[in-house]
Formats: structure tokens, sequence, C-alpha cells
């Protein structure tokens, strides 16, 4: 009888190493973090002792920080959902001067997005530019053809105001508001076609009449437009729509989520486990030991009959996370691997995602 119980206890092992753990998991995929804006209020000297204030906007959530040639870096404060803050005070061994750039780094999981400064440190001083070889003929000028908004009723909470910026493709896009810090960039959605939505916040202080400028940059060279219509529409009329076609169930799909679930054991798998447990306690305790050793097996053997069910349970679903048009976000999961990967537009209709 001993030899059965050693035989049965060995194969208790073997089952529990054979049932792999988190053998269907993978690494679960993170959102790509996003950097709406990134701004500094330069310094009129860089002396020892200035300080240059830093604010990002972007994904909240994250961890963001920024690296400054000829200096050191800091890291920013989350001062509220999204926007970062902080103050680097300049020391006597920095070498900060006119060209020096700055660098900011978002981070969400294993993820991150990065961001360079274009704009100079000292009040006054040219940004660098960088110096292509001579040519021929200069490159043309960028141009901007249409530039937009669509208006709100009131620049309040929860309202957002989306941008609209057509003109030269593959280039830099981006829009300052009047009386808030830093800019939005847009993202080019289209060829040509440039995007991008700000969140109006509690704090912040803009007039329905407020200057909008776009800067639409390529290469070395760029090119600007004020928006020639106010961000409030006018009373009694609606909001005004964007020209382009806009599809506000659409899309891009920022992460693909494997989701290990484990089944909960059943009282099966428990009694089963115990009966085996307390067999093997019985053959394996002698004497006054006998008792204490039946209990032992039997507890530990429905714990090994519990997990191995648990194990055999497992499930795993996909969650596919799309970012939205107004910087939203929407989960749709899925029981098998979705027919999709990162970076694929999609639509967002009735729970299920289609391709664009």
């Amino acid at each position: 009888m001993r030899k059965m119980a050693k035989a049965i206890f060995a194969t208790l092992v073997l089952i529990l190493a054979s049932i792999p753990e988190g053998a269907s998991a993978q690494p679960l995929a993170v959102a790509v973090p996003r950097i709406h804006g990134f701004d500094v209020q330069p310094v009129a000297q860089a002396t020892p002792g200035s300080e240059l204030f830093f604010t990002l906007y972007g994904s909240p959530g994250g961890t963001a920080r920024v690296q400054i040639n000829g200096g050191g870096g800091l890291q920013l404060d989350e001062a509220e959902p999204g926007v970062y803050e902080g103050a680097y005070t300049i020391r006597q061994r920095d070498r900060i001067g006119p060209d020096s750039a700055a660098t900011a780094n978002l981070r969400l999981g294993n993820r991150v997005a990065s961001s360079v400064l274009d704009e100079p440190l000292i009040a006054g001083a040219t940004q660098p530019r960088f110096v292509a070889a001579p040519v021929a003929q200069a490159p043309a000028l960028p141009t901007i053809e249409r530039f937009e908004v669509a208006q709100v009723d009131r620049l309040a909470p929860p309202a957002e105001l989306v941008f609209s910026l057509q003109g030269t493709p593959d280039g830099a896009a981006s829009v300052r508001i009047a009386g808030l810090p830093g800019k939005l960039l847009l993202e080019e959605v289209r060829r040509g076609v440039y995007e991008g939505t700000y969140d109006i916040r509690g704090r912040d202080r803009i007039s329905s009449d407020a200057l909008v400028t776009s800067n639409l940059r390529v290469g070395a060279r760029d090119t600007s437009r004020v928006l020639n219509m106010p961000l409030v529409a006018s009373s009694g009329r609606s909001p005004l729509q964007r020209t382009s076609e806009k599809c506000f169930d659409c899309g891009v799909v920022e992460g693909i989520n494997p989701v290990e679930v484990k089944g909960d054991g059943s009282y099966v798998g428990k009694i089963a486990g115990g009966v085996v447990g307390a067999l093997i306690g019985s053959r394996i305790g002698q004497g006054s030991g006998r008792t204490a050793a039946e209990i032992a097996g039997a507890v530990g053997g429905a714990v090994a009959g519990n997990e191995i069910e648990r194990r055999t349970k497992t499930t795993t679903h996909y969650e596919v996370v799309v970012r939205l048009p107004n910087g939203g976000t929407q989960t749709v999961s899925y029981a098998a691997p979705p027919p999709f990967s990162v970076g694929a537009r999609v639509r967002v209709e009735n729970g299920e995602l289609k391709s664009l």
C-alpha cells in the first residue's frame, strides 16, 4: 500500500507539472501614450537659480520626464489628468544656451512617447534649425489651405475644441490658443489633413474671440495661419459642423490586451483531490500521527484538486482598445484573437469593430 500511495502522489505531481501556469498568457499590451502639447516658460537669461517651467499635455496616468541638452532632467508631476508640470532650476555647472533643446518623454507601462520642444529656452533666442546642404533652389514654403474649428456652445467643461487643418502633407502641425500655455499638436489623419482636439478645463480662461494660430512645418520651413472664426457659435445658431467628413465612431486600434481568466475550482475537484490526499495521508502516517497525516493529506489533496480544475478551466479573452477622434477610448472584448492589429483603423458599431 505504501508503494501505491507513493505512486498516486507522484502522479499528482506529474499532473500539476504538466499543466503550464499561464501557458496561453501573453504580455499585456499597453495603450500607446500620446503627447498633445509640450511648452516652456523661457527665462530671460540662463543664469544659475533661474527656473524653466515646463508643461506637457498628453495621456493621463503616465510618468512624464524632461531632459535638457546642456543641463539635467526633471520629473513632471501630473497636476490634473493629462496635464504634467514641473520647474527646472538652472545650476552653476549647466551649459544651457540659445541652441539648447529639451525632450519630453511620457511613459505608460512599457510604452513611451517623445516630443522635442520647438521653441527656445531663452527668451528672444532664435530656435535652432537644421541647416541643409546648399541646393540650387530653396524648397517651397508649406501652405495651409484651410484652418477651421468645430464651434462649441460655451467654453466650459466638458466641451472640446476640435481643430482641422488642410495643407502640405507629411508635416508637423500645431495650434496655439491665446490664454493657454503650450500648444496643441495635430495628427495627420489623412494625407494633408491634420486634426486635433483640446478638452476645455475648469481653470482655462479662453475668450470666444481668442486669437488662435496654426503652424505647419515641413522640413526646416514653416507657415502660419490665424483662425478667422470664433470658438463659440453665435447666439441662436447651432455650432458649425466641420466641413471635412468626420467619423466620430471611427478610431485607431491602440492596444490588443489578452486577459487570462482562471475558472473557479468546483467542489468536485476539491472532493476528488481530498479523497486522494486522505488516502496518501493514511498510508504515510503511522501510529499516533496517522490521523494528523490523513487530515493534512486531505487538505493538500483538496487544494491540489481545486488548482488542477482551475487551470484546466482557464480561458483567455482579448480587449481591443480603440482611440477615438475626441481623444477618448473604446474597449471591445473578443473571445478569440481579433482580426485586427495595432494601428488598424476601425469603426465602432453596436459594440463591435468593423475594418475601414
